[in-house]
């Protein structure tokens, strides 16, 4: 049988069925999707392939799913480091945006950030920024798949006005990208203290109306919590109940600030929580109660967050670090195992965006969204269990090739759509804009 491509490599992790390696099994790839995934002798008898890859050394996995970035902000690395975060956003953040921030800013930040994330074994990214457009032609350009957010705030930026211009704007892009392939669409209003109730009233009629997900950042800081309930009485978390947002829809990302009985109201509702641990440990942010939130049942996926506040858009190192911490809050060693937070990082994240029926696992019939990691390195010798051995000692340095719906964007680690010199030259040039 003539397929597009079959790789044959030393494991397979599927994610899905859960605790499952396959040693010595192929993949067969045909028109972008999976067609099949057997042992590699039979594989070789049963399919013939335009391109075969062998890959005796290494895993094959899921592409990671980054479930929270803002990826133009990835200009912004290191520019301003080790501070608290609202220091951080109102007295550097904020004003280099409001003097930078352009659809060119937009455009070479993010495909910055998709280089990084395409090298990092990252086949999904879900964003949120200014000009989504401009991120969602990104995207499309260099073949990654991405869910594009469509930003609000109550105050006027570059991209709109208000609240309802915003909308308006999201709502158009949405149409417009509604048929590519790679592209979903997410309302993304920034959180409880930038987004009066209005327009959230409207986001949760259009969310629910369009079957659209709405990703937020909420209970980020102790400082937020408490300055919501200065302002209204309530937690954020109880104003976003109130206003009927509770729901599977509701990607609530960082929620370092929550108790037991905030907890079950997000596992009542259905919603996900979107952990970001090293933006968090970073800013100094507060804790995660990852496994209190697992052991309630609720979907935890993994995100960096923004180049700007990590500083990079590793999930190789979110996977370690969310594993580590969550040990350490739980002071529990087998709070998070090395399984979990591959998942954390696979089919948790295509769950909360709502993609887990095409991408997420390695399974027939879902699209062929695969990395391979090269586990003959040194750091990750002796091996006894590939799982571990990725979460615990691998670096992203080790994944070789990248497949996105079976195109292959990454070739022993060349990028295949992007011109590296031209981007590094580009970016060169906004360290001097942003540095002046």
């Amino acid at each position: 049988m003539q397929v597009d491509t079959l790789i044959h490599a030393r494991w397979i992790i599927p994610v899905e069925p859960e605790s499952v390696t396959y040693e010595h099994h192929s993949l067969a790839i045909d028109g972008g999707r999976i067609v099949d995934l057997l042992p590699t002798e039979l594989a070789r008898q049963k399919y013939t392939a335009t391109h075969v890859e062998e890959l005796a050394d290494h895993a094959l996995l899921p592409g990671l799913i980054n479930c929270h970035t803002h990826a133009a902000m990835t200009l912004l690395r290191g520019i301003a480091d080790d501070l608290h975060l609202m220091d951080w956003l109102q007295h550097h953040i904020w004003p280099l945006e409001q003097r930078w921030v352009s659809e060119a800013f937009v455009r070479d930040g993010t495909e910055l950030a998709i280089a990084e994330m395409i090298r990092g074994g990252t086949t999904c990214f879900q964003d949120m920024y200014f000009f989504p457009e401009v991120a969602a032609q990104q995207a499309i350009l260099h073949g990654i798949r991405a869910s594009i957010g469509l930003i609000v705030v109550d105050f006027p930026t570059v991209w709109a006005e208000n609240g309802d211009a915003y909308i308006e704007k999201g709502l158009a892009l949405h149409d417009q990208l509604r048929h590519e392939p790679l592209i979903t669409t997410a309302f993304a209003p920034h959180a409880p203290y930038t987004v009066s109730d209005a327009p959230l009233k409207k986001i949760r009629m259009f969310a629910d109306e369009l079957e659209l997900p709405v990703h937020m950042h909420v209970h980020e800081t102790r400082h937020e919590v408490e300055q919501e309930q200065a302002k209204t009485g309530m937690r954020p978390l109880q104003r976003l109940h109130e206003l009927g947002l509770i729901t599977p829809s509701l990607m609530a990302v960082h929620m370092t600030q929550l108790t037991g009985e905030e907890m079950d109201l997000l596992r009542d509702g259905g919603a996900h929580v979107v952990h970001c641990p090293e933006s968090n440990l970073k800013l100094a942010s507060g804790f995660c109660p990852v496994a209190e939130l697992l052991a309630r049942r609720v979907n935890v996926a993994l995100g960096t967050d923004g180049a700007a506040s990590n500083n990079d858009l590793d999930l190789f190192g979110e996977m370690r670090t969310a594993a580590l911490l969550a040990k350490a809050v739980a002071n529990d060693a087998s709070a998070l195992p090395a399984m979990t937070a591959l998942k954390m990082a696979t089919i948790n994240g295509a769950k909360a965006i709502g993609i887990d029926r095409e991408t997420g696992s390695l399974e027939i019939g879902k699209a062929a969204d695969v990395i391979a990691v090269d586990l003959s390195e040194l750091e990750t010798q002796p091996l006894y269990c590939p799982v571990s051995q990725i979460v615990y000692a691998a670096s992203r340095r080790q994944v070789s090739d990248v497949w996105v719906a079976g195109k292959r964007l990454l070739k022993h680690r060349e990028l295949t759509t992007i011109d590296l010199a031209a981007l590094t030259e580009k970016i060169g040039q906004w360290r001097q804009r942003l540095s002046a």
